[in-house]
């Protein structure tokens, strides 16, 4: 049996009395990667050397009062958008393919203060601009449990290397699902915290007031150790919240009684698969034997979320990506005629069609003579969205409903039609529309493919959505299961 298959609560034991050594762990990460990334392709970049370097280090220091910390030694795989000091970091782009940072975001930071081992990084779709991992410029990855489909994006990397148990678990980055879609469609758990609540610092933007760093774990248990050691307020991101962190894991008591959920009519409606309606509605039901009342309300403005989300998320992302021009930092192309043919060779062979798709979008939504009737326009439907989970929280303390309409599609079936794969998204944008936290939990299958069930809570309120998501967990076995490659 993997060593991974164990608690993280176990293995801490097991290291503590020297029954294991960081050096096991590191190795089982490795020859896992071995036996199965080339099936599942996973990773873009292994950083086996500091890796074992690393573990060698910390297997002198085994049960010193600094090795207590549960994260100590474990092998943790990091999302390629997010900067690793002398690790490439190329966020899936061609543009930053020989793009080596000189310095740690401020969660690897975070990471390497709570001794983790970081594995390598993960694959993604470039500068996060997906929802099925499909847009990679190096190559797709593919779902453990079934690898004719896809793992969900734009954190599909970093979902299926935790869910085929290359790491232990990872870090991923969602602007609009992309880690609670993943985490639904290779059945584990994903988490996106409160927007400000983990540093954005070091993490490449996309679009900078959606953007979160957050963590996708095997189990609730696991995500609420990773958010402790991450969460928190850092003075180099502006966006920051200046809060206190709670203890996220005493949190997790398993008593829900008397919790009032919501369930928004809008995310059970037209265009949610049959299977994906039982599966939630059964947890629903599970929930309230265990003494929750649900009931259900409206989300009036939920059908305007995809159409607000990506005309402001590509307006940012077009004044985000204009640094990428072949001057300071990656790709250049080579002998160009002058200033304009370096900046236009540059972003031409950098950029993929889906950035290139967004960066013209937004543009256009910006530029003069449409800002008022798109861009501002949907600043408004963003309010009246996040007015919208406002209301509902005044008398509920969490919302409840499926964290995608289906499961996992088949690899190729919608990289023609982005409008549909926009569409996708549904549930979990009006989450980083408002800034709320909300996790993905698996609730059921369908076909073989994992069911995700999202529950969202009132701004920083994750320890009250992990306590229900863990509550849930403990009367079920869906997190137990495990996809054979």
């Amino acid at each position: 049996m993997s060593l991974f298959n164990l608690t993280l609560q176990e293995l801490h034991t097991q290291l503590q009395a020297k029954q294991i050594t960081v050096t096991d762990l590191v190795n089982e990460s490795y020859k896992r990667i071995g036996e199965v990334d080339g099936k599942v392709r996973a990773f873009l970049t292994l950083d086996e050397e500091n890796a074992r370097a690393t573990a060698a280090a910390q297997d002198v220091q085994l049960g010193n009062k600094d090795t207590r910390g549960l994260l100590f030694g474990l092998p943790i795989g990091i999302k390629d958008n997010i900067v690793t000091e002398g690790v490439i970091t190329t966020c899936a782009s061609q543009f930053l393919r020989n793009f080596n940072p000189v310095y740690d975001a401020t969660v690897v930071t975070k990471l390497k203060e709570a001794q983790a081992v970081s594995i390598g990084k993960l694959n993604m779709d470039e500068f996060a601009m997906g929802g099925s991992n499909e847009n990679s410029s190096f190559h797709p990855t593919y779902n453990p449990w079934n690898t004719e489909y896809v793992p969900g994006g734009s954190s599909g990397g970093s979902a299926a290397a935790v869910a085929a148990g290359e790491v232990y678990f990872s870090l991923g980055s969602d602007t609009g699902g992309s880690i609670r879609q993943p985490a639904a469609y290779c059945g584990i758990v994903g988490l996106k915290p409160t927007y400000g609540l983990v540093s954005r610092f070091g993490l490449v933007a996309f679009a900078s007031s959606l953007d979160q760093i957050g963590p996708l774990t095997k189990n609730v248990e696991d995500s609420a150790y990773l958010l402790q050691a991450i969460a928190g307020h850092d003075p180099k991101d502006s966006t920051s919240a200046e809060v206190d962190i709670p203890d996220y894991i005493s949190a997790l008591t398993g008593d829900i009684k008397g919790l009032r959920i919501a369930l928004p009519k809008e995310y059970m409606g037209e265009g949610i698969d049959p299977a994906v309606r039982e599966s939630v509605l059964s947890a629903l039901k599970l929930l309230e034997s265990l003494g929750a009342v649900v009931e259900e309300v409206s989300l009036p403005h939920t059908e305007y979320a995809v159409a607000a989300y990506y005309l402001l998320a590509s307006s940012e992302a077009s004044s985000n990506l204009a640094r990428f021009d072949g001057v300071r930092y990656g790709v250049r192309a080579e002998n160009p005629a002058n200033l304009l043919d370096l900046y236009h060779r540059s972003r031409s062979e950098g950029f993929g069609a889906e950035v290139k798709r967004r960066i013209m979008l937004g543009t256009y939504a910006l530029s003069s003579g449409y800002y008022d009737a798109y861009y501002l326009k949907a600043q408004k439907v963003r309010t009246l969205i996040k007015q919208d989970f406002d209301k509902v929280f005044e008398s509920y303390d969490i919302v409840i409903g499926p964290t995608a309409p289906t499961t996992a599609f088949k690899v190729g079936a919608l990289v023609d039609d982005p409008l549909t794969m926009y569409l996708n998204d549904i549930l979990t944008i009006p989450v980083n529309l408002a800034g709320v936290p909300a996790i993905s939990i698996p609730c059921g299958f369908a076909d073989g493919l994992p069911i995700g069930l999202q529950m969202i809570g009132k701004p920083l309120s994750e320890a009250t959505i992990l306590r229900v998501a863990h509550a849930f967990e403990q009367n079920t076995d869906f997190h137990k299961q495990r996809p054979q490659l």
